[in-house]
């Protein structure tokens, strides 16, 4: 039998398997980058894990049909951390970010088993072949916030309610009474240390602790507006942290020392679409716009809040640099000698209080 027949019906199916092979790959590159959030907190509306989802809706707004973004929220630091990474990346999210300092050592776990995955840990210090760290000069904001409260406080003395006692939190709290100290050296700092990002009961017992120590202005480094709501309760002065939480505590709210993760989001996500990602570990503040004081009170005198809009300029140009010494601790021993300017690596090993700050730090 003759297989002519069947020699244009063969001459066809190839043209079009040849079509399918060139139109795979193009569909393949058409895909949007999938990309995964975990948070420790509830987004809520309000405060650390809600600031991250702000700029993962910033984020997604930029760079729309090109990624395609999902979060999981309170998720603890820990074992459940490893359960939602892998299931992220099983999910096939070809970049994952982990917002919280505890997810450490499960990013660093889980990223060996997926190579080909890019992962982002936020305020770690580790990295590995597919692992960055990325994080933001949240000491910016405390100091800015502290110049405002030793304007404001008429006791002289300060309270602030500690989440975890890591370097990331003692420099807030160092860079908060310098900050104070900057206006007005007489200052004193309490802590009450709660050892939770987010737990608002305790976040408001301590508190209410705090005023009742002689603080008439409060800072917190904990991720709920209970501190504020507290001093709004009690006739005292707080601050926002994380996000704007001005409507919390409309006559308590002194300022808002808030995060702007979109602009580190916007910029990794960048390199990966470009193929140009590569572990990193970027550290930015109020120069790159990730940190911005917000809101500031009308009960706050216009010299003070000139004071403090300078400072925060002399921070976006350079002019002005926090950690200068000379930098004593408790004691009066010399941690940062005068003239001498403290690289990251001093910020990032930072354990122990300035002079000013009571009490001992945990652990200690």
């Amino acid at each position: 039998m003759s297989s002519t027949r069947f020699r244009k019906p063969l001459a066809a199916l190839a043209a079009v398997a040849a079509g399918l092979a060139l139109a795979l790959p193009a569909a393949r590159a058409a895909e949007p980058l999938k990309i995964g959030f975990i948070y420790v907190g509830p987004v809520g509306d309000a405060g650390w894990s809600y600031a991250h989802n702000l700029a993962r809706e910033t984020l997604q707004a930029k760079f729309g049909d090109k990624i395609k973004t999902q979060y999981v929220e309170s998720v603890p630091e820990g074992p459940d951390a490893a359960r939602v990474l892998r299931d992220l990346a099983q999910q096939g999210d070809g970049l994952i970010f982990a917002t919280s300092f505890g997810y450490m050592e499960p990013v660093l776990r889980i990223a060996r088993d997926y190579p080909n995955i890019k992962f982002e840990h936020a305020t770690g210090y580790k990295t590995a072949a597919n692992v960055g760290t990325y994080d933001a000069r949240t000491y910016e904001g405390a100091y800015l916030a502290g110049v405002i409260a030793g304007g404001m406080t008429k006791t002289d003395v300060l309270g602030v309610v500690g989440s975890v006692p890591i370097p990331e939190v003692l420099r807030n709290i160092d860079s908060f009474t310098l900050g104070a100290q900057s206006v007005n050296p007489k200052i004193k700092t309490k802590v009450v240390w709660v050892n939770k990002w987010f737990d608002p009961p305790k976040e408001t017992e301590a508190a209410t602790s705090l005023v009742n120590q002689g603080a008439d202005v409060l800072f917190q480094n904990t991720d709920s507006p209970a501190v504020l709501q507290t001093a709004e309760k009690l006739g005292k002065y707080g601050f926002g942290w994380d996000s704007d939480m001005s409507k919390y505590g409309p006559k308590a709210h002194l300022a808002s020392a808030t995060i702007n993760w979109a602009p580190e989001y916007e910029y990794l996500t960048g390199e990966v679409l470009k193929g140009d990602w590569k572990p990193q570990q970027i550290w930015w503040g109020v120069r790159h716009g990730a940190i911005e004081l917000k809101s500031i009170s009308p009960a706050v005198p216009a010299a003070l809040k000139k004071t403090v809009l300078e400072r925060e300029a002399g921070l976006r140009n350079g002019t002005l640099t926090i950690w200068k010494g000379p930098i004593v601790n408790q004691s009066g021993k010399v941690m940062l000698p005068a003239g001498k300017v403290a690289d990251d690596k001093f910020l990032h090993g930072i354990n122990f209080y300035v002079k000013g700050v009571e009490g001992q730090v945990p652990g200690q």
